[in-house]
């Protein structure tokens, strides 16, 4: 157990490697309870939501989530977030743990209108279902049809016979659902899916989970410093909207064109593992810093994303890395490094 963002997080249950495995080859299970559950709702509602997300929240589907980020007046990401619609007047915003508050104090910052902000976060639990045996599992504790639920639709139903929000999206690559319920019924439901073969998993198996799939971490591959065309998150990005507040700034951002951006890349050989902050070299030259990096235990390598100048993104560029005063060798590949099979 560690402090993560102010909660007690399990970095591991078992062994994060075997977790890892658990998730790709049949099921794990993830308390994501830290992040944050932001309910928003009123006649407003929708209208601000547009004028603060990166993405048209008119044209969200009711019963669908959207990936997006939240950026300040200077284009910086202050988080990246998932917003699920039930209506036009009511939405649920999911933030990351570490950045809860800010998204908080920036929403009431632009809420002038007739719109309420309610951080329910300490009084409702998220639990992550993830794996291929994800679906069959949570069947058998649900009267939903899951195999009705594309990616990133949801639904309100029971589970366990407790009411909950079965959402179809994950932060692991694979298929899987992601719970939110009252918290007092948390337990119950966990104990339920993990009777029922899924493997705990902690922040380890959840990182190098991400890290394979190319997914972003706040925090380390994105900050109030980097913008989203810097990202790569270019396609969850309209900034095109006229009642978009930081939309004149990314327009500008985006016609300009970024000077550097977000690469993966693979070690070649017994290069080391690559870690945050280790400064990414064209011979003597330093062309950018490494955001992530770690083991895969799918590819069975050492992987790793990071920014570096942009003339030098193309795949297949070879570049190296400084791993404490040792040149390891590395090379520039497509993101993600690893994509599950879909039937």
């Amino acid at each position: 157990m560690v402090p993560f963002a102010g909660w007690d997080m399990p970095v591991q249950y078992s062994s994060i490697l075997d977790e890892a495995r658990a998730v790709r080859t049949s099921v794990g299970l993830f308390d994501v309870s830290h992040m944050g559950r932001v309910d928003i709702s009123g006649p407003d509602a929708e209208a601000f939501l547009d004028s603060i997300y990166s993405s048209s929240v008119p044209k969200l589907k009711i019963g669908r989530g959207r990936y997006g980020v939240i950026c300040n007046e200077d284009g910086g990401i202050i988080d990246d977030c998932i917003l699920y619609k039930f209506g036009e007047d009511r939405f649920r915003l999911v933030p990351n743990a570490s950045n809860t508050e800010a998204v908080l104090d920036w929403l009431d910052r632009w809420n002038s209108n007739d719109v309420s902000i309610e951080n329910t976060t300490a009084e409702t639990a998220m639990i992550a279902i993830q794996g291929p045996k994800a679906q069959a599992i949570l069947q058998e504790l649900t009267p939903h049809d899951l195999s009705s639920l594309k990616p990133f639709n949801f639904a309100e139903s029971n589970v366990s016979d407790t009411p909950a929000m079965i959402a179809r999206t994950g932060y692991t690559g694979e298929d899987g659902f992601e719970l939110m319920m009252s918290a007092d019924k948390a337990t119950s439901i966990w104990d339920a899916l993990t009777e029922r073969g899924a493997m705990p998993c902690g922040l380890g198996a959840r990182d190098v989970l991400r890290l394979e799939a190319g997914l972003l971490l706040h925090g380390n591959d994105m900050n109030t410093d980097i913008n989203p065309y810097e990202a790569g998150l270019d396609r969850f990005v309209d900034p095109d909207r006229d009642n978009y507040i930081v939309g004149e700034t990314l327009r500008r951002i985006r016609d300009d064109g970024p000077e550097r951006k977000l690469v993966g890349f693979t070690m070649q050989g017994r290069g080391g593992v690559p870690r945050h902050g280790y400064s990414i070299m064209d011979g003597s030259q330093k062309i950018g810093e490494v955001s992530s990096g770690g083991f895969s235990p799918t590819l069975d390598s050492n992987i790793g994303m990071g920014y570096v100048r942009s003339q030098y993104t193309s795949p297949g560029t070879p570049l190296t890395v400084d791993i404490r005063g040792r040149t390891a060798d590395i090379k520039v590949v497509t993101l993600p490094f690893y994509s599950r099979r879909r039937d």
